[in-house]
Order: structure tokens, then C-alpha cells, then sequence
């Protein structure tokens, strides 16, 4: 019997897994834990649109407060979650106040990856959280030299952002290409001429060494070839993490996430959703795949409520079509499936000299994923055709 409910991780996956499980019918106790001071907001305008003038924070708000009270959840925003015992059934908050529950939810997250180099140091930002945000928005007001130290999404969406607002932007990576990890070479390099064109000077392929010193403050990136990129502000921008150290002496299966089955359970009475959530998925050959993109935050969460209230005979294994996107200099990069560097790559429609195009991903035959470049509606027949034989996308776009 169900009748307490704690959610561990106040953004989207936690507030959508609170919202669903009112919609469905649970009328019990539901406690939702976020160790921020704000309300449940939205992560992807941090790195666009909130760094410039106009917005403030509760432009970020998921829900309009009337809206979050009506959701009948006891809020404990401010709250660091510590540990969770499964056995017992409870979570230790950091103030030392444990919270019995029949199910708990794990929506934690992730913590932006430091360079030690520079941890501390006055001008060097990380980007994450919506106080990350404002910091660097007020930061950048004073119109710095910027260097940018990772060309994945985030860094390259801060570049852009900067470089939008008339500054000298730098942007560091230790791959040949932006977005290199994320979509390959091939468009990867069409994301460096995107940068180029509006003026982003590219540092590719160089390692970081360390951070050049002005008293407290940082005046430069040092490389390993010996030069120095010259700035008055660094965003570190090389990944990040799982938020589960609060959960080391849990018991519970951690690797890269929390470990769960095809259902998204990582323990009895224990699931997981959202950019923390490590899980099997059939598109991947068995492979484990965890998400860092706001789509799956949502609809993990409403599949974890689904097979939590559905007990073990009505669950249902969690197979999501992967989708991102990022908005860079004006443009709309969108991603269906997967875009591994390694896969081979085709524009099967449309123009990358005019930079609206649809490419296809594929690997041992197959199709698996789909890049649209100012193309969403090109992109969705890839979607429709991921993982079937390769040879049935070149069919279905003979003479296109």
C-alpha cells in the first residue's frame, strides 16, 4: 500500500513525477526535496536566454505558484537529501530530520565537472544551477574577455550567448571539432564555421594546464603547447556528473548514475528518473543509457509514476526515442536517436552550405539517429525509421 511518496530533486523530472502522481489518483502523502532555495525551474534557458539582460529568475519557473501549491506536495526546497536507507525506507535530510516513505523517487540530477586548477579562483564559473546563472550573467555585464572551456551543447551555447552580446569570446576544447563527443566530426566542424562566422576564435585541440593569476582573480587560460589564452572570465564547460554521493552508503547500485532495471527501479520501492537515471535500453543492443536532455527528464518521470502505481505485473519497460536540440547564433540543431562520433554520417535532404539540412547516423547498418539543422520536419522521417536496416532510409530518399 502506498501512502507515502518522497521525491528527491526539485527540477523537472522531480516536479513532473509529483504532478503525474496527483493526475493519476495518489492521494496520499508526496514530499518533493530540492536543495535549492527556488522553486522548480527550467534548465535550458541558463545557458541563452537568462544570461542576457530582459530575463530574471522566475522567467525560469516551471509553475506559477498558485499552480505549485495546488499539486498538494509538501515542499522541502532549500533541503539537501544526505542518505536513504532502503531497508528502513527513509531519506536523511541535511538537517538531520528523516522522511519515512513507501516509494522514494531519485530526480537529483547532476553537478557541473571542476577543474581544480581553477576551483575558487575569482572569474571562473561553472554553469548549472540558476544562481550559476545569475552570477555569470552579472558577470558578464561588465563586459569581460570570455574563454570558454569545453565546445560540448553548454559551452558552446554560453559562447554564442557571449559572443551575441558583443564580447571577445575564446572557446577551448581538446577535440578537433565543437560538439565533437555529441554529433562527430563531419557536423561538428559545420559548428565550428557557424562559430567562426560570428566571430568566436576556436582553440581545438589543446589541453588545459592550468589558469593564469591576477592576485585572486584569473587573467588567462595556460595551455599545454605553452600559450595562454588571454581572459577576464573562464566558464568551465567539460561535462558533468551524477548527483549521488548522498547516496554512497545507501546500498544501492551506482555506477555512471543510479543503476536500474529496464523499469527504471534501482532497488525495491526505489526508482530513478531524469539526467541521474541509468537504465537498459533495447535500442543500444542491451547497452545502458542515461539522458541528459529535457524531453527524457519529463517522460521518465511519468513512466516511473506509471510503473510505481502499476506494481510489477502492469510495468512497462522504458524505451524512449532520444531528442535534444540547442540554439546557436539563431539556428536550431535538433537530434533524434543517437549521434555517436563514430557512426557514419550522410545529409540525406537539404543544404549544409545553406545550413538547413537533415543528416543520418548510422552504424552497422543501421540507422540510429538523425540531425536536423534548421530541418525539424525532415527530421522526423528519421525518426519514424530508427533502427531499421539502413537501406530502407536510402530507399525512401532515392532522388531527394
Amino acid at each position: 500500500m502506498l501512502n507515502r511518496i518522497v521525491v528527491v530533486g526539485a527540477a523537472a523530472a522531480g516536479l513532473t513525477a509529483v504532478e503525474t502522481l496527483r493526475a493519476k489518483g495518489y492521494e496520499g502523502e508526496l514530499t518533493l526535496v530540492g536543495d535549492e532555495r527556488h522553486p522548480p525551474y527550467d534548465r535550458p534557458p541558463l545557458s541563452k536566454e537568462l544570461l542576457n539582460p530582459g530575463w530574471e529568475p522566475p522567467s525560469t519557473w516551471l509553475r506559477k505558484e498558485d499552480v505549485l501549491a495546488a499539486v498538494d506536495a509538501d515542499l522541502r526546497l532549500g533541503c539537501r537529501a544526505t542518505g536513504l536507507d532502503p531497508a528502513a525506507r527513509t531519506v536523511t535530510l541535511s538537517t538531520g530530520e528523516r522522511l519515512p516513505y513507501d516509494a522514494a523517487i531519485i530526480a537529483t540530477g547532476l553537478r557541473p565537472r571542476r577543474l581544480p586548477c581553477g576551483d575558487g579562483l575569482r572569474g571562473v564559473h561553472v554553469l548549472r544551477s540558476l544562481d550559476d546563472a545569475v552570477r555569470l550573467r552579472e558577470a558578464l555585464a561588465t563586459g569581460p574577455r570570455v574563454a570558454v572551456i569545453g565546445a560540448g551543447f553548454l559551452g558552446a551555447e554560453i559562447a554564442a550567448t557571449a559572443r551575441g552580446a558583443g564580447l571577445d569570446v575564446t572557446l577551448i576544447d581538446t577535440n578537433a571539432q565543437p560538439l565533437a563527443r555529441q554529433v562527430g566530426a563531419e557536423i561538428g566542424g559545420l559548428v565550428a564555421g557557424l562559430h567562426r562566422d560570428h566571430g568566436v576564435r576556436l582553440v581545438l585541440g589543446a589541453d588545459v594546464v592550468g589558469m593564469a593569476r591576477d592576485g585572486a582573480g584569473v587573467r588567462g587560460v595556460l595551455l599545454a603547447d605553452g600559450t595562454t589564452v588571454d581572459a577576464d572570465l573562464v566558464v568551465v564547460a567539460i561535462g558533468s556528473e551524477p548527483a549521488v554521493d548522498w547516496l554512497a552508503d545507501s546500498g544501492l547500485p551506482l555506477g555512471d548514475g543510479v543503476l536500474c532495471d529496464a523499469y527504471c527501479r534501482a532497488a525495491p520501492g526505489v526508482w530513478a528518473a531524469g539526467d541521474v537515471a541509468n537504465w537498459p535500453h533495447p535500442m543500444v543492443a542491451g547497452a545502458r543509457v542515461r539522458l541528459e536532455q529535457r524531453t527524457n527528464a519529463a517522460q521518465q518521470a511519468m513512466a516511473v509514476v506509471a510503473n510505481l502505481l502499476a506494481g510489477d505485473g502492469g510495468a512497462r519497460p522504458y524505451t524512449p526515442v532520444p531528442f535534444g536540440w540547442t540554439h546557436q547564433f539563431g539556428e536550431k540543431i535538433q537530434t533524434v536517436g543517437w549521434c555517436p562520433p563514430d557512426a557514419r554520417t550522410e545529409i540525406i535532404s537539404g543544404s549544409t552550405a545553406d545550413r538547413e539540412f537533415v543528416a543520418a547516423y548510422h552504424r552497422d547498418g543501421v540507422l540510429v539517429g538523425g540531425l536536423g539543422w534548421n530541418s525539424a520536419r525532415g527530421l522526423r522521417q528519421c525518426r519514424q525509421l530508427l533502427g531499421r536496416p539502413s537501406s530502407e532510409l536510402s530507399a525512401t530518399t532515392a532522388g531527394v
